[in-house]
């Protein structure tokens, strides 16, 4: 996650979409209320699917038996996420291909509440990363930065979990060991798409692309607010400051490039109880009957964190709960994160941080500090201090500041991560292999791995609560780096 750029893996939103608070009593409203002008969009919008059903059969698990009802390794990882992806594979392509015939809930799809102000209308996204700079992939050639939009649906599988929390109200979230469990065979999936297209980036050329009525476009709009250029909240005179108000938003073609599935599988993988998988487009083949999902490949698999793999001098160690796709696209592999584990060019597990205790202080640049799976291995929640929510960062984080600004950090240094050494005890920590009824801080309820659940809707919803800003929000926006338009790019 990159968090001098964006503080969210999973999803963090940007405060150029941020609207105020949703007023209490209004969980489950579709979109942050700009809507598309007349006559610029003719097509459907988006309808939150929250009907959560109270209980679900037990699903057929194909992905099991592609691997004999085994244990995923190595070997097999490859076998294991192209059968997850054809599970799924049906009803994605109708979503992606064919909005108009969408519907979610018929389906067995259902989104999370408490996120209406953060929504586009259109297809309901949020942004996932702010600001995604091109020094991020030097190979691939992206030529400007980008921002990129999320969407997450859970199963029907899933869907009960949500009931348990949420209720048919979504007013009072019950929260405990059990509550926040998923059932075996439960999968959560979430689309990326990104401003850049295939002029700005040639990975992207052919892509499949959704309009959506957005303002945060860091391709559009890349005049940097609070972090250098002159504009207002100018860093050399004053750190960045809330809010900013948000530009006007436009109708905007973006690309799908990332694709996640996630699924509960205490068999397949004992350690943590989910297989987390990641799919990228490759405008290298063609599409086939299944047209653009044809074209989206397995970037990798991940089921646990590989805490043996703990030695910050080797760049590549040997991961045996890691496996990455040699046949998939380079773009894809550009931002993996620490000891290269998986992690998509969404998912930001690469950062400018600052390591404020021994070693080699100072400043560095697109560090690799996280994982899919590390960074959701967070997900929990402080009963006894809601306001706060999450004890524990989505990735290696500490409060130790250096006594002076490190050499070749950017001015102010404070917007910027702090890390513990990377392989120290405090690093490892978010290295570790725990079930998700295991929280990874003492004292807390543990969210199975569902990061939107404790980094998005119980913060949104504890705002809408108590009528103030929730810590979490607060210091995911002014970690950020916040863009403001002053002359639009072509």
């Amino acid at each position: 996650m990159h968090v001098v750029r964006n503080l969210a893996l999973a999803g963090a939103s940007s405060l150029l979409l941020s609207a105020a608070p949703a007023p209490f009593g209004a969980p489950f409203a579709n979109n942050n209320g700009t809507m598309v002008p007349p006559g610029q969009y003719n097509g459907p919008y988006f309808r939150l699917s929250h009907t959560y059903p109270a209980s679900a059969p037990t699903p057929a698990m194909p992905w099991r038996a592609a691997i004999n009802n085994g244990v995923i390794t190595t070997a097999n990882a490859n076998a294991y996420a192209q059968a997850l992806k054809l599970a799924v594979g049906k009803d994605m392509q109708v979503l992606l291909q064919n909005y108009p015939a969408w519907d979610a809930s018929a389906r067995g799809w259902y989104n999370e509440p408490w996120l209406g102000s953060e929504r586009e209308p259109i297809h309901g996204t949020y942004v996932g990363g702010a600001y995604l700079d091109s020094s991020l992939f030097p190979i691939s050639g992206l030529t400007k930065p980008i921002t990129t939009y999320v969407l997450t649906y859970y199963n029907l599988t899933a869907a009960p979990t949500l009931n348990h929390i949420w209720g048919k109200t979504a007013q009072a979230p019950v929260i405990t060991s059990t509550s926040t469990q998923f059932a075996e065979g439960s999968i959560i999936v979430k689309a990326a798409f990104v401003t850049a297209s295939g002029r700005d980036w040639p990975v992207m050329k052919g892509a499949l692309t959704w309009p959506l009525f957005i303002s945060a476009n860091a391709t559009a709009y890349p005049t940097l607010a609070g972090n250098g250029g002159g504009a207002p909240g100018d860093p050399k005179t004053t750190p960045p400051t809330l809010p900013i108000l948000p530009v006007q938003p436009v109708l905007t073609d973006t690309s799908l490039m990332q694709f996640d599935i996630i699924v509960k599988d205490s068999v397949s993988a004992p350690k943590t109880g989910w297989v987390f998988t990641t799919l990228v487009f490759d405008n290298r083949l063609a599409q086939g009957p299944s047209g653009i999902w044809d074209q989206m490949v397995v970037l990798g698999a991940q089921w646990g964190n590989d805490p043996q793999a703990n030695d910050p001098t080797n760049p590549n160690p040997v991961l045996i709960e890691n496996w990455a796709n040699p046949a998939a696209p380079v773009y894809g592999g550009e931002t993996f994160g620490w000891g290269q584990r998986l992690s998509g060019p969404n998912d930001q597990a690469m950062n400018d941080i600052v390591y404020p205790e021994t070693g080699k202080p100072g400043f560095y640049k697109n560090a690799k500090d996280s994982s899919c799976m590390s960074c959701h291995s967070s997900a929990q929640w402080n009963l006894a201090n809601q306001a706060h929510g999450m004890p524990s960062f989505l990735l290696p984080l500490t409060t130790r500041r250096p006594q002076a600004p490190p050499a070749g950090c950017p001015t102010p240094c404070d917007y910027l991560a702090y890390s513990p050494v990377p392989g120290s005890n405090t690093w490892m920590k978010w290295f570790q292999n725990r079930k998700g009824n295991q929280p990874m801080d003492k004292g807390s309820v543990a969210g199975d791995f569902d990061m939107v659940l404790t980094f998005k809707s119980l913060p949104k919803w504890y705002e809408a609560k108590y009528g103030k800003p929730h810590t979490l929000l607060e210091r995911r926006y002014r970690a950020q780096r916040l863009y403001v338009p002053a002359t639009k790019t072509n």
